[in-house]
């Protein structure tokens, strides 16, 4: 983004506003009057302007949120413009939304290729406001941020009290055997300690879902591990290796509770190794010929 992060606002000692009101921002307004700092050519606070579009985005209202956009890019505040619209994306659009990338293009296109308070820049504007606002709107990494940080700090102060936490991350303690073992492949220390080698992880870590596999993958699969000369797959194991997960409960297994399959999984050239900044990982067990 061009020279935006030199231009936010501070507030000063005593509480008051503190910025710099750029070149492109100065001259008159729309009635003839010299503009004050941090006006729009309307004769609106751009503080007010951003916050409306912010807000126009959340409430899918494209009307809004295209004149908001507009008023920021002609008035000279363009690289506010933007700086929030590319917050937005993270704060306000479901996570995937298109409109990211749509968004990042139109910016390109105002502020490298032409002038972002032409009209070819204005119209970049509008659009990339109203894609914004045409995008599924949530607040949902917001609210898990706070949620996990609030979590964080019960957790913490009742450890200090020596009691259980009324609220946990929903991973809990996070052990082997628990509710996600899957997790403790070759490529953990705690994997590596339990021998799981190459059968685990194609039978276990590997799986994905709940759609599973599609046929040309499920047969490559499956054919890779037939012709794997350093492990033998019983045919149960290349049943599992592409069954997808449930999606009701996606780290269960269907034969949980079965712990010979667990037994001897160890990766038959013994290699220490693998995809893993773990130092206990290298070891008898670990994964060497594939990543996590």
């Amino acid at each position: 983004m061009a020279d935006g992060d030199d231009r936010q606002a501070t507030f000063g000692s005593d509480g008051s506003l503190e910025t710099d009101t750029t070149p492109d921002a100065t001259g008159e307004n729309d009635f003839g009057e010299e503009k004050a700092a941090n006006e729009t050519d309307g004769g609106y606070s751009r503080y007010v302007v951003s916050s409306l579009l912010q807000k126009a985005v959340r409430r899918s209202d494209e009307e809004v949120a295209a004149w908001a956009a507009w008023e920021l890019a002609r008035s000279g505040y363009a690289w506010n413009l933007w700086d929030r619209l590319n917050l937005y994306v993270v704060e306000d659009l479901r996570a995937g939304s298109d409109a990211a990338l749509t968004i990042e293009r139109y910016e390109e296109l105002a502020t490298e290729r032409w002038e972002p308070a032409e009209w070819k820049g204005r119209l970049c504007a509008i659009h990339a406001a109203l894609a914004a606002a045409r995008a599924r709107s949530t607040r949902e990494a917001s609210n898990a941020d706070a949620y996990f940080s609030a979590v964080a700090e019960v957790r913490a102060e009742a450890r200090e009290r020596g009691e259980q936490p009324a609220h946990d991350f929903p991973v809990g303690d996070l052990e082997p055997e628990g509710e996600f073992d899957a997790v403790f492949d070759g490529h953990t220390g705690e994997g590596a300690r339990l021998d799981r080698g190459t059968q685990f992880f194609k039978t276990h870590g590997a799986r994905v879902g709940p759609e599973g596999e599609d046929d040309q993958s499920a047969r490559w699969q499956r054919l890779a591990m037939l012709l794997d000369d350093g492990t033998d797959y019983s045919p149960e194991d290349l049943d599992r290796a592409v069954e997808p997960v449930d999606s009701e409960n996606p780290w269960g297994d269907s034969d949980e509770g079965d712990e010979s399959d667990l037994d001897d999984q160890s990766d038959a050239d013994g290699d220490p190794g693998g995809d893993t900044d773990d130092p206990e990982s290298d070891r008898p067990g670990s994964l060497s010929d594939f990543s996590g």
